[in-house]
């Protein structure tokens, strides 16, 4: 994290890629080496579209946004937080606002970047400005995208392997730090996917 300006962090849920990433941010605007911090996630969950929630975009777009909220009040106390998105130091959008801009001098987190298409994948890392961190973090096993449509993270991971100044961080259960349950759970999980497409790979 230190030393790449594009850092993928990979794994399942609960293994803190998020906090970490936001902490990160935090780091670094706190030592001076960025101006702000950008958060933005995809406003596409567990088959919810925006069209069928209630409510003006604001209220439509926050409950996608709350984990990022959760992981900055974990870290900073909620006035400071609530000052900072004031002063716009922290910004936290869906990835649809980020089109068209240049982040320059910033720390910019992607979350739940399994949820974008390649087309949004590629829009986002484009916006990568002057002096400037980009943190994408996802879990290729959780896609809510519809049917045949290609992750964007996943493609992103297959085309810039081996691109200089990109460095990929893998978390696995082990690294789960929710609850101990969690871990077991996305273990089950990941052996009864395993299952099935060894019996699909059959039929």
């Amino acid at each position: 994290l230190e030393r790449s300006e594009l850092v993928f962090g990979i794994g399942p849920a609960g293994t803190g890629k998020t906090f970490l990433a936001v902490a990160h941010a935090a780091m670094l605007l706190e030592r001076g080496m960025v101006e702000r911090i950008v958060l933005s996630r995809p406003a596409v969950e567990a088959g919810e579209r925006l069209g069928f929630l209630p409510g003006d975009m604001k209220e439509k777009v926050d409950p996608y946004l709350r984990p990022l909220y959760d992981a900055l009040y974990e870290m900073m106390p909620a006035d400071k937080v609530e000052r900072a998105i004031a002063a716009e130091v922290i910004e936290i959008a869906p990835l649809a606002f980020m089109r068209g801009r240049t982040l320059a001098h910033s720390a910019v987190i992607l979350d739940e970047a399994q949820n974008t298409t390649p087309m949004q994948m590629k829009m986002f890392l484009t916006r990568l400005g002057e002096n400037s961190r980009m943190i994408v973090t996802g879990d290729p096993t959780q896609i809510d995208l519809p049917q045949n449509t290609k992750s964007g993270l996943v493609e992103a991971l297959r085309i810039l392997d081996g691109v200089t100044g990109m460095v990929t961080v893998r978390f696995n259960e082990g690294d789960v730090v929710r609850h101990p349950l969690v871990a077991e759970i996305v273990k089950a999980y990941d052996r009864d996917g395993k299952l099935a497409r060894g019996l699909g790979a059959e039929g």
